[in-house]
């Protein structure tokens, strides 16, 4: 008999200024609230950024 495993939700959680997305809630919402008070990216949240199959490129 097959084990199903189910998985937590994986869809990544972006910042809605930025678009950068993290796996964490937690920094996206840092994020978004660094972004829109700042009006910058803060490189100690952006590190725990994921990378995305589908970034742009600069």
């Amino acid at each position: 008999m097959l084990k199903t495993i189910k998985k937590k939700n994986s869809a990544p959680y972006t910042c809605k200024i930025c678009k950068l997305s993290y796996k964490d809630k937690r920094w996206a919402d840092k994020c978004e609230a660094w972004c829109r008070n700042s009006k910058s990216c803060n490189l100690e949240i952006t590190k725990h950024a994921i990378k995305s199959r589908n970034a742009m490129k600069i």
